[in-house]
């Protein structure tokens, strides 16, 4: 389905409703994922593996190696199960334990997902090192939170529980518990108000250069 896109501001945001996600196999064929999005710098919908960020679910039903990404940074968080152990080709070893830890690291690394007690399901951001930097956050939404992108700027919201709705002049859909906006400033600056119920991961993607 395609997503329109409300130009406001300085900028186009839309909403993803959980329901759209896409679900499709590992690169490596080992596992399912729900992804969300794939888009280019600009912050553009692309097909393929043309995209320099993307956005996933998931889900870990049995132990197994995740599939390799030269060239790609990625973070991983614990949506929900019991935990998740990655072990990693160079002996190192991290856990991931509810309710929401997070780990960071190259998409180079070869790395075996380990499931501690029962099923997972693990957010995934992925992004092109050489063309854009991004940072996450995991935060509860108490009241409105003010989010601006500044040019050449783009911010997802994931709303990992409760609900959500935007109290601007976007006109963007409400958010239920598993939907994801994205905010994408062009020339100018772009400012969201975002006021509900819940916890969000916030995510951050910069055009390396500008």
């Amino acid at each position: 389905m395609s997503h329109s896109s409300e130009s406001h501001g300085a900028g186009r945001s839309w909403v993803i409703p959980a329901n759209e996600y896409r679900r499709e196999r590992w690169r490596n064929q080992l596992g399912w994922t729900r992804e969300i999005l794939r888009l280019d710098a600009q912050a553009q919908p692309v097909d393929g593996d043309s995209w320099d960020w993307r956005l996933s679910i998931a889900e870990i039903e049995r132990d197994a190696a995740f599939s390799a990404f030269p060239g790609i940074d990625r973070e991983l968080v614990l949506l929900s199960g019991n935990g998740l152990r990655l072990r990693f080709d160079d002996g190192k070893v991290h856990e991931l334990h509810p309710p929401h830890d997070k780990l960071r690291f190259a998409g180079e690394r070869g790395v075996l997902g380990e499931l501690i007690d029962g099923t997972t399901h693990d957010f995934n951001l992925m992004w092109r090192r050489e063309r854009v930097q991004a940072q996450l956050w995991h935060r509860p939404l108490v009241g409105p939170m003010v989010i601006f992108a500044e040019p050449g700027q783009t911010w997802a919201v994931h709303l990992i529980a409760g609900q959500a709705r935007f109290a601007d002049t976007s006109a963007l859909p409400p958010l239920a518990a598993g939907d994801t906006a994205v905010l994408a400033a062009d020339d100018g600056r772009l400012r969201a108000v975002l006021e509900g119920g819940g916890a969000v991961l916030l995510i951050r993607v910069d055009r390396v250069g500008g």
